[in-house]
C-alpha cells in the first residue's frame, strides 16, 4: 500500500559567518547534501504532478 505525503516541513538554519575550523571539504559536503535533498524533493513533486 503506497504512502501519500500531503505536506513536508523543512527547517533550515542559515548563518552568515563561517565557524573556525571549518574546511572547504566540509562546506562542499554540505553543498552535496543540499543538492541531493533538492533532487529528492523535486522527484517527489514530479511524481505528485503525474498523478
Amino acid at each position: 500500500m503506497p504512502i501519500v505525503i500531503n505536506e513536508i516541513e523543512v527547517a533550515v538554519t542559515v548563518a552568515d559567518h563561517v565557524a573556525e575550523g571549518s574546511t572547504t571539504e566540509n562546506s562542499s559536503s554540505k553543498e552535496e547534501i543540499v543538492k541531493l535533498c533538492v533532487e529528492h524533493v523535486m522527484a517527489i513533486l514530479n511524481q505528485k504532478n503525474e498523478r
